[in-house]
């Protein structure tokens, strides 16, 4: 899966944090990222100087947000964040009847819910339920939802009546709707999401604040050996996983080249979305 490098967005120097967080970084045009591809740190003021970092280890796309992610061994990364084929991550959102996210903050046994990809098609598959296939390509009959995301409008194309049932009998809480966002459709702008310092110039659908999230093996493992309940990977939901560093080295890593991709650090969180 090739494609052309890519331009880099600015970015936002952060300190630190006191546990391991994901990395929010952005990226422009298409390239790609696989497995085993090598990490390097480079060094803004030295073109033509890098230093290796790491490898990547894992891969992830989570296409529902807060459901379950899908290993890949490559994916390309564009604007709106990783795709492999009809596969793009968090394109999908579960949505109250009132338009308002719902995620496993409010509702954890998302976090259950399995996604397959098959044929142009997601498989879902949860606890006590049957599978349910949903079309990765909606008719444009479907209609359009006005969605609240972290109190930003942005919209979302409805997923239709059986979907929804399947979500509401699942979580037995309240009526919810799944809805499907599209290329056509303006998403949230980085200046949106972060008010109070420098554009950095993207747009993402419903990530938290940005198109990809990157974690490394090292600082999970230095967190759990401060914990009782060790805690795994996929707690903190991250589509690039690095190993091969230091534990919060990738705090400093403020621009990043994997393969054909060029990232910039644009902001530090400790949740995944």
């Amino acid at each position: 899966m090739g494609a052309a490098g890519s331009r880099a967005l600015s970015r936002l120097g952060l300190s630190a944090p006191a546990r391991p967080a994901w990395l929010g970084v952005a990226a422009l045009g298409l390239a790609a990222v696989a497995l085993g591809a090598v990490a390097w740190r480079a060094r803004p003021r030295r073109r033509r100087r890098r230093q290796q970092v790491g490898t990547v280890a894992q891969l992830w796309v989570y296409p529902i947000k807060s459901c379950k992610g899908v290993p890949v061994p490559e994916a390309e990364v564009t604007a709106l964040g990783l795709r492999v084929g009809h596969l793009r991550d968090r394109f999908w959102m579960v949505i109250k009847e009132d338009g308002h996210m719902v995620t496993a903050r409010q509702e954890p046994r998302l976090v259950l819910v399995s996604i397959t990809p098959e044929d142009g098609s997601l498989v879902l598959r949860a606890p006590g339920m049957d599978q349910l296939v949903v079309p990765c390509k909606l008719p444009s009959s479907n209609r359009l939802c006005d969605c609240r995301l972290f109190g930003l409008d942005i919209k979302g194309r409805d997923c239709g009546d059986k979907v929804a049932q399947w979500f509401t009998s699942f979580l037995k809480t309240e009526a919810y709707r799944l809805v499907q966002y599209e290329t056509s459709m303006k998403g949230r702008t980085s200046k949106e999401i972060f008010p109070n310092v420098k554009d950095f110039g993207y747009r993402v659908p419903y990530p938290d604040c940005s198109p990809v999230l990157l974690h490394t093996e090292a600082s999970l493992t230095d967190l759990n050996t401060r914990l009782k309940k060790k805690v795994k990977m996929e707690y903190f939901r991250p589509n690039i996983v690095v190993t091969g560093c230091d534990a919060f080295e990738e705090d400093s890593w403020d621009d990043l080249v994997i393969g054909d991709v060029e990232m910039k650090k644009v902001h530090l969180d400790h949740c995944g979305p």
